[in-house]
């Protein structure tokens, strides 16, 4: 696991004490071999990233996803890679943003299942403070298109294509968008509250 108990200490000390959630997700055969792959690499985590912007959030689409499905850029830390860096890392290559660590927000624990087979997954979820950018994605080879959207129509139109997309892990995502929203810290405008 390259998110240790030390580091998640470690972060909660420096960014703050996150609400703490659990879900769980059925997975299709496809989906369920990317994240078993992850985890028999020892990878059992992935940051996800919360980017306020003029009252929008920065989100992502990865070419396997259906029309008007987005999410917040995720992904991992690399072993030996500082949490923060990895952080920061991933926001620029999905959305070629500049971002540094505002707040810790929650740690959802997933569970994913497959019949009667089950794998625990970590989500480490953060507010970043937007520095510069626009959206667009760096990693053309993994993320489609990259842009701002705001509250309402994460919650309405883009929540509803993640829930019938029919797809667990995109299930899951609208599950941690749903949970983080009102979580948020600062208001939408990039003003503290």
């Amino acid at each position: 696991m390259h998110v240790t108990p030390e580091v998640v200490r470690r972060l909660e000390k420096d960014w703050g004490t996150p609400v703490s959630a659990d879900l769980t997700c059925p997975m299709e055969e496809r989906e369920w071999e990317l994240v078993a792959r992850s985890v028999e690499r020892g990878r059992t985590h992935d940051v996800t990233l919360f980017i306020p912007r003029h009252g929008t959030l920065a989100v992502i689409r990865k070419p396997s996803y259906p029309l008007g499905a987005w999410r917040t850029p995720s992904g991992g830390v690399a072993p030996g890679e500082r949490f923060e860096d990895g952080a920061v890392r991933e926001a620029w290559e999905e959305t070629g943003l500049r971002v540094e660590p505002a707040r810790y927000l929650l740690r959802a624990r997933a569970t994913f299942t497959r019949g009667a087979e089950r794998l625990v997954w970590w989500s480490h979820v953060f507010e970043m403070r937007y520095i510069s950018g626009e959206p667009h994605p760096v990693d053309t080879r993994e993320i489609a298109a990259a842009r701002w959207a705001d509250l309402e129509e994460l919650a309405g139109p883009v929540h509803q294509a993640l829930v019938q997309a029919g797809s667990g892990g995109l299930l899951y995502r609208a599950h941690l968008q749903e949970l983080v929203a009102p979580l948020l810290t600062r208001d939408m405008d990039g003003r503290d509250r």
